[in-house]
C-alpha cells in the first residue's frame, strides 16, 4: 500500500482511468467465478465476517493492477485493512474485492467487485462489477454513468429516475441479509413501498439505472461497501446522504472506516 494521501486528481485524469479500471474489475470478477464455491475454504475475520479464497484472489488482481496503472495513487482495500494509514486526505482507491461474500457463499449471484477513486473525501469515480450477472455499472461524477454488459461489451448511459408522484408507491432497495429497525421505520414512512430485495452493491446499480427509487441503509456498514456505488449513483444524477441530508465523507480515519448510515436517492430533490 502506498503512502496515504497521494495527490489530487482532476476529472480528466480520472476519465482516462475508467477503461483500464473497468478491465481490472472484470478480471477480478472472472477470478471470483473461477472459484469452486462448493469446495472453497471459508475463514473468519476478527470482526466475525467471512473471507474466502475468492476475496483474496480478486484483491490480488486489483492490487497488482493498480500498482501498474497508477502507482502514484494510494489504495485502501478491505482485505488489506491492516496496512491502512489514515487519514486519506487527497486521492486514493477504495476497494471491496468481493462485496456480498455471504451471498457468494450461499450460492446466490448478487455479489460485486467495488472499486472507487476518492478525492478529498468524496467518491469521484466508481465501478461496480456484478460478475455472475455479467454486468458492470460505472460512473464519473460530472461526466455521467453507464451500464456495461460484459458478454458483448455493449454500453449504454444510465440515469436515476424522479421520485414517484403523490399516491404512487416507492420502490425501495433493501438488503436480503442486513435488516435493521431504523431502516424499516424509514420504509414505513412511504406507504405502499415496494421492496426490492437485493444483495451487495447491486442495490446502488439498480438505483443508478432507474430501476428503484431509493436505497436506505440506516445501520452501520463500511466505507468500501459504499464508495463505488456512491460515485455511480451520483454520476447518474442521484445523491447519497446521511439521514439528515448531509454529505458523506470518506478516508478521514473514522474508527474501522465505518459509515454509520446512508441513503442513496435516485431523485436528489427528495433528499
Amino acid at each position: 500500500m502506498n503512502k496515504a494521501g497521494a495527490r489530487l486528481i482532476d476529472v480528466g485524469a480520472a476519465a482516462a482511468l475508467i477503461e483500464p479500471l473497468t478491465e481490472l474489475v472484470i478480471r477480478a470478477g472472472a477470478a471470483i467465478l473461477a472459484v469452486n464455491r462448493s469446495a472453497m475454504i471459508v475463514d473468519g475475520k476478527l470482526d466475525g465476517s467471512p473471507v474466502t479464497e475468492a476475496d483474496l484472489a480478486a484483491d490480488r488482481i486489483i492490487g497488482e493492477g493498480l500498482a501498474r496503472l497508477a502507482p502514484q495513487i494510494s489504495s485502501l482495500s478491505e482485505e488489506r485493512i491492516h496496512l491502512a494509514t489514515p487519514p486519506y486526505k487527497e486521492t486514493y482507491f477504495l476497494i471491496d474485492p468481493l462485496d456480498g461474500t455471504k451471498e457468494f457463499i450461499a450460492g446466490r449471484n448478487e455479489f460485486t467487485v467495488n472499486l472507487a477513486l476518492v478525492t478529498e473525501g468524496k467518491p469521484l469515480l466508481g465501478i461496480v462489477g456484478a460478475p455472475a450477472l455479467g454486468l458492470v455499472w460505472r460512473g464519473l461524477v460530472g461526466r455521467g454513468a453507464e451500464r456495461l454488459v460484459v458478454a458483448d461489451g455493449s454500453v449504454r448511459p444510465i440515469r436515476t429516475r424522479s421520485c414517484p408522484p403523490p399516491g404512487k408507491p416507492w420502490t425501495v432497495a433493501v438488503s436480503r441479509l442486513h435488516g435493521d429497525a431504523r431502516t424499516e421505520a424509514f420504509i414505513k414512512m412511504r406507504p405502499g413501498a415496494v421492496r426490492a430485495e437485493l444483495g451487495s452493491a447491486v442495490k446502488f446499480g439498480r438505483v443508478a439505472e432507474g430501476e428503484v427509487d431509493i436505497y436506505p441503509r440506516l445501520g452501520p456498514t463500511s466505507e468500501w461497501d459504499v464508495a463505488a456505488g456512491h460515485a455511480v449513483v451520483t454520476a447518474a444524477g442521484g445523491k447519497v446522504t446521511d439521514s439528515t441530508g448531509a454529505e458523506l465523507h470518506f478516508g478521514r480515519g473514522r474508527e474501522n472506516f465505518i459509515v454509520p448510515e446512508f441513503i442513496a436517492w435516485g431523485d436528489p430533490a427528495a433528499a
